[in-house]
């Protein structure tokens, strides 16, 4: 058995989420032999390439970077292979073939942003959230050929506060997530960790977390303000929950809630024109304080209200 510094990683992300995982690892003496990361990509009004967060900060950090174009190609493969791991750690990266996720002996390990079984999918925050949910957390498991369904090998909960937001407990569980990462690398070296298969965990009720297309996004004003609140906290600050007004798409980033009998039909907009805009629900009014309309920037509502005629 290697110690955890001596223990030969390849690590594959893309986005900051990824970054924070990486970062973990290397402060805490892990031996990253490379990092595998997506192709750089125009972005900008210029269309300059962009290279990924991840490979910014392994760049930063003298870290071997590989970003192959296609994950079965012979030669990636090759070089995979000659690297010699003995583990692989997938964080916020796309799929990846069989080839690649069992080539090491001691597999490859995902780190996932919920309890599993539950929530398994693209959007496993913003789900839990538009749920309702007062708690969630972070799983690292051993990947198979089923999405987010390989053994379970450690989990932290992480508490959803009233006030969060998707964004603000993305980052929650990145924190998280990369400190469960180096504890479950270090555990797997010393042999203390053990798999747990989800299959032996006891849940009627899977809840499932599939991508979120902006289909998706459009506020129902004929629910409870509460669902409607939850729905809007799980999709800010990305995608946001949208809705028309005077036939253009304004985002919703934040609102509040007052339930209150309404009479008026849902979906419903009042506004005294300088402090408040509101819409009817099913069981009371749904206050907007954050908001972005069409073609404008985001602003608070009475930025908003200074500016609007209904």
């Amino acid at each position: 058995m290697k110690r955890f510094d001596q223990l030969r990683v390849i690590f594959f992300g893309t986005p900051d989420f990824a970054v924070a995982s990486l970062d973990a690892l290397v402060k805490a003496g892990a031996n990253i032999v490379a990092v595998v990361t997506m192709p750089d990509k125009p972005a900008g009004r210029g269309m300059q390439l962009q290279a990924s967060a991840v490979k910014q900060y392994a760049v930063a950090h003298g870290l071997l970077v590989l970003q192959p174009e296609k994950m079965k190609a012979p030669e990636f493969l090759d070089v995979l292979r000659s690297l010699n791991a003995d583990l692989q750690i997938v964080v916020a990266f796309r799929m990846m073939p069989e080839a690649v996720w069992n080539m090491p002996p001691m597999g490859t390990i995902n780190v996932h942003g919920s309890l599993l079984p539950q929530y398994r999918g693209a959007a496993p925050v913003n789900r839990a959230i538009m749920n309702g949910e007062t708690e969630t957390g972070v799983t690292t498991f051993k990947l198979k050929h089923e999405i987010d369904t390989g053994d379970i090998l450690l989990q932290q909960k992480v508490p959803i506060l009233p006030e969060d937001t998707a964004g603000t407990l993305h980052d929650k569980l990145m924190i998280a997530g990369a400190e469960l990462l180096v504890t479950t690398v270090k555990g797997l070296a010393e042999g203390t960790v053990h798999e747990l298969s989800q299959n032996d965990i006891q849940d009627a009720d899977i809840k499932h977390a599939p991508k979120i297309f902006k289909e998706h996004t459009l506020i129902d004003w004929g629910r409870p303000v509460n669902e409607i609140n939850n729905f809007i906290r799980g999709l800010s600050p990305y995608p946001a929950a949208y809705t028309i007004l005077n036939n253009k798409t304004v985002k919703i980033y934040k609102a509040h809630v007052f339930e209150d009998p309404v009479e008026l039909t849902s979906g419903t907009m009042q506004t005294d024109h300088s402090t408040y805009l509101r819409f009817a629900a099913t069981d009371g009014w749904v206050y907007i304080d954050d908001l972005q309309l069409e073609g404008k920037k985001r602003m608070k509502v009475v930025d908003f209200l200074r500016g609007y005629r209904s």
